[in-house]
């Protein structure tokens, strides 16, 4: 007998055993708590002022700009800096307590992506500003939805994202991130849920950091405590 011959007959004799259907074979385990995960990810200080630390020299590693302003006004202020700096025309937002408080009399033209608009029209955007869910000072990461920030593309096109964000949404690590997204939507998520963790980047090419490169080229984060 050949060696293919063999093979096939092998083949053959294999095929007459009964497969197991596919899908699950008994219980599925239980998922670990959140806790559980914590021994393996890098410390995280109890206090605020231990998140705001950590928060900050992650931003900073990440290249993006972190701030901590006192309140609302302050953090116009500083979206009012970078619209005269880079001379803005067009930006997006969309309708939230934080970014209505600080979107106003910019002297700009605006954007509202939680109401019917063009992409088009998106993309002429020179940046957006928007909430977030939360802020991880594990990994310096902004936490958002498509339904916290006013959709999938707003915080993607515009090559400037700007996020404001209120002290308590400071949370520690990525398994409180978890947890919070567990509590709010249970079994109802958003379409998108991503962590934005510094601007967009690549080293694909000769390992060269390339920002800007799969969405916005800068981010500043904006946090009123």
């Amino acid at each position: 007998m050949s060696s293919q011959a063999d093979i096939l007959g092998r083949i053959r004799e294999a095929l007459t055993a009964r497969a197991p259907a596919p899908g699950h074979h008994g219980e599925t385990a239980p998922a670990p708590a959140a806790g559980s995960f914590r021994q393996w990810l890098p410390p995280v200080g109890e206090s605020f002022e231990d998140r705001q630390r950590l928060f900050a020299q992650n931003a900073a590693m990440l290249k993006a700009v972190f701030k901590t302003v006192p309140n609302p006004e302050a953090a116009a202020a500083e979206i009012r800096q970078l619209v005269t700096a880079h001379q803005w025309k067009k930006m997006a937002t969309h309708t939230s307590p934080l970014t209505d408080a600080v979107c106003g009399n910019l002297g700009v033209d605006w954007l509202r992506t939680d109401q019917p608009y063009e992409t088009a029209e998106l993309e002429k955007c020179s940046a957006s500003v928007t909430a977030c869910e939360a802020l991880v000072a594990q990994t310096g990461s902004v936490l958002v939805t498509s339904r916290s920030c006013g959709g999938r593309a707003i915080s993607i096109l515009p090559p400037h994202h700007i996020v404001v964000a209120a002290k308590d949404q400071l949370l520690p690590d990525l398994a409180a991130a978890f947890e919070l997204m567990r509590r709010k939507y249970k079994d109802d998520y958003p379409s998108t849920i991503s962590f934005i963790t510094g601007p967009s980047r690549t080293g694909d090419i000769e390992r060269i950091l390339v920002l800007g490169a799969h969405g916005p080229k800068e981010l500043t984060i904006l946090l009123i405590a």
